[in-house]
């Protein structure tokens, strides 16, 4: 899921290099947490939040269909 949420936030952005993702367990649920440049924030979450739904929504599905619960937060 990691390299999933990384290739997704790396082909939106304008500086891929800053893209970085953590990941941690929280009892049954994988928590990544994405780490993008500050003028890049905005591309990633777009407009009304449409860009990280869909960001969420896709790793959820590949998460789903391995059998996890994948949690996805954007830090600026």
């Amino acid at each position: 899921m990691k390299e999933l949420l990384e290739f997704i936030a790396r082909s939106i952005v304008d500086d891929p290099d800053a893209v970085s993702v953590s990941e941690e367990r929280e009892d049954d649920t994988i928590v990544l947490r994405l780490s993008v440049a500050q003028d890049d924030v905005g591309k990633v979450i777009g407009r009304g939040g449409r860009v990280a739904r869909a960001i969420r929504a896709v790793v959820r599905a590949a998460a789903t269909k391995s059998g996890e619960f994948v949690s996805v937060e954007i830090l600026g």
